[in-house]
C-alpha cells in the first residue's frame, strides 16, 4: 500500500514539474526584447527611443533591449510590424504622429487602437521660426505682415500633408492669412539650411533643429505650439497664451502590440515612468536638444487619441496643395 501511494504522490509531483516547465508563464522579461522604430537611426525618434529605453533598462531588472529601425514606406512598414507582432511582450515599437494622419490619407487602415501605450517621451512642438532681422518680432506682427502682403511670405514645411505643412495651414486658418507653402521632404535639416540661407522667409517646425542658429542670433523664434512654454525656450510665448488654441507636436510613443497581459504592460510603464522621471534622464534629454515628456500609459494614449480626432478634421477641412 505504502508503495502504491509513493508511487501515486511521485507521479503528481513530476506532473506538476511537467507543467510549470511548458505552460507556466515566468518572470517577465525572461529574454531580450525586440524593439521596432519606424525611423532612420540618429532622427528624433529613434535618439528618443534609444535614449528612454537605456534608461528602462536601468529600472527594469532582466531587461535588455535591442532596436531594429524600419522606416519604409515613411514608417508605416515598422508600426504595421509592432501591431502585428505577438502581444507577449517581446516585440515593441515606436509609433509616431504620422500614424494619426495615414489612415486619412489612405495609407494604411493602421490606428492607434491597435497599441497599449507605455510612454511617450517627446513631443515637439511646431515653432514659428523667422530670419533675425525679419520685420517681426512676435506672432502678432508676423501676422500682421502677412495680412498687408499675402502670399509673400515664403514658409518651408516637410513636404505637402506632413506634420509641418499642417501646423502652416492651421495658421492660415486661425489668423486668416495667406502664406506660400514651400516643401522640402527630405526633412528639417533642408528647412534650416534654405532659412538660414535667405531662400525662405519662415517655418514652422520642431525647434531642436535650429537651436544652435537661434542661439547664435541668425534665427529667432516667435511662438510655439504648446500646451506649456518650453524648457529650451523659456522667453518664448505660445500661441495659447496669445489667445489661440493651436497644439501641434511631432511626438513618438513607445508601444505593444494591443492585447498585452496587464502584468507586463504594467512593469514596462513603471520602468518608463522611473526612467523619465529620472534627472539623469531628463538631461540626457535636453543636450541631444529634445524636450522630455513624461507621459505615461493612459495620458500617452490619451494624446494619440485626441491628435487622431484633429487631424480627422483637418483632413476633412483642408485640401493640401501636392
Amino acid at each position: 500500500m505504502c508503495k502504491k501511494i509513493t508511487a501515486v504522490l511521485l507521479s503528481i509531483v513530476l506532473g506538476a514539474a511537467l507543467l510549470t516547465g511548458c505552460g507556466a508563464k515566468g518572470a517577465y522579461p525572461s529574454d531580450d526584447i525586440e524593439v521596432i522604430v519606424p525611423k532612420g537611426a540618429g532622427g528624433g525618434t529613434d535618439t528618443s527611443t534609444r535614449g528612454l529605453l537605456t534608461y528602462m533598462e536601468k529600472n527594469f531588472e532582466g531587461a535588455k533591449f535591442n532596436v531594429t529601425n524600419n522606416p519604409d514606406g515613411g514608417g508605416i512598414t515598422g508600426m504595421v510590424q509592432t501591431a502585428e507582432a505577438d502581444p507577449d511582450g517581446y516585440v515593441l515599437g515606436a509609433v509616431t504622429v504620422e500614424l494619426d494622419m495615414f489612415c486619412f490619407q489612405g495609407k494604411t487602415e493602421l490606428t492607434y487602437e491597435s497599441f497599449d501605450a507605455i510612454a511617450m517621451p517627446i513631443g515637439a512642438p511646431a515653432a514659428l521660426i523667422v530670419q533675425a532681422d525679419a520685420p517681426y518680432n512676435s506672432i502678432d506682427e508676423f501676422v500682421a505682415y502677412c495680412q498687408e502682403n499675402p502670399g509673400a511670405v515664403q514658409v518651408g514645411n516637410s513636404g505637402a500633408g506632413a506634420i509641418w505643412d499642417i501646423a502652416t495651414y492651421l495658421v492660415e486658418q486661425e489668423y486668416g492669412i495667406t502664406v506660400s507653402h514651400i516643401p522640402y521632404p527630405n526633412g528639417t535639416a533642408d528647412i534650416a539650411a534654405a532659412i538660414t540661407g535667405g531662400h525662405i522667409d519662415a517655418t514652422l517646425a520642431d525647434p531642436s533643429s535650429f537651436m544652435t542658429q537661434i542661439e547664435a542670433g541668425t534665427l529667432k523664434c516667435l511662438g510655439v505650439m504648446s500646451e506649456d512654454r518650453m524648457t529650451l525656450l523659456p522667453e518664448v510665448p505660445t500661441f495659447k497664451e496669445e489667445g489661440h488654441d493651436l497644439v501641434v507636436r511631432a511626438w513618438a510613443a513607445l508601444v505593444a502590440p494591443k492585447g498585452l497581459d496587464e502584468e507586463s504592460l504594467t512593469a514596462l510603464r513603471n520602468a518608463a515612468k522611473a526612467a523619465m522621471e529620472s534627472e539623469e534622464c531628463k538631461e540626457y534629454f535636453l543636450s541631444q536638444g529634445i524636450e522630455p515628456l513624461d507621459y505615461i500609459g493612459d495620458d500617452a494614449y490619451q494624446v494619440m487619441a485626441d491628435d487622431y480626432e484633429m487631424y480627422k478634421k483637418v483632413f476633412e477641412t483642408i485640401e493640401f496643395a501636392e
